[in-house]
């Protein structure tokens, strides 16, 4: 059974919720807070040598998040008939990747950021070439990642970097000089301990 295989296997069955303060159960957060929604795609591209995830570098003079590893995605706008139809549209905007490649196969648990977005992150598998095309100005790079890297638990370290004056640990699964952390990782380790690897 492949990596892909057993991936589209675990997502079928029930997970528990997704957020950046699994490892910080004494975050108290604010009453009444308002979640913007937010959709990310997570292709993973079918090639020869066996399945990969792509991500993006952020460019690194942006306001929030600059230089950071992200799965395409962003806001959801009003236009978008919904999370999948925004991640898709994210995912062409930011990387040049046409939908028409794009099997939607399934979705994650929403993952809550401490930036306050709720994220439907949305499987896509992503057949036949294409050639990423970096947003001008808001993505520095697309690379990819083997799947079989992220899936296996061992891969994964638990750091901490102090954020508004509090200490707050959170998921890496380096790879290369790519430091994944943050959101990114947390959505890549619940399918890593989804498919129990």
């Amino acid at each position: 059974m492949t990596e892909l295989d057993r991936l589209l296997e675990a997502i079928k069955r029930p997970a528990g919720e997704s957020s950046d303060f699994d490892l910080n159960p004494g975050v108290k957060l604010p009453e009444g807070r308002t979640l913007r929604p937010a959709a990310v795609l997570i292709p993973i591209w079918l090639q020869p040598e066996g399945a990969r995830v792509v991500l993006t570098k952020r460019a690194s003079h942006l306001k929030h998040h600059p230089g950071q590893i992200a799965f395409p995605g962003g806001k959801i706008d009003a236009t978008d008939a919904s999370a999948e139809a925004a991640a898709l549209r994210e995912a062409r905007e930011e990387i040049g990747l046409p939908s028409s490649q794009v099997e939607i196969v399934g979705f994650l648990p929403t993952h809550e950021t401490v930036t306050a977005f709720s994220i439907t992150p949305v499987l896509g598998v992503v057949r036949g070439a294409f050639d990423p095309v970096p947003e001008v100005g808001e993505v520095g790079e697309v690379f990819t990642v083997p799947l079989a890297h992220v899936l296996d638990k061992e891969k994964f370290v638990v750091e901490r970097r102090r954020w508004l004056g509090q200490w707050r640990r959170y998921y890496a699964v380096p790879y290369g000089p790519y430091y994944i952390w943050g959101a990114t990782a947390r959505i890549l380790r619940g399918m890593a301990e989804r498919t129990g690897a």
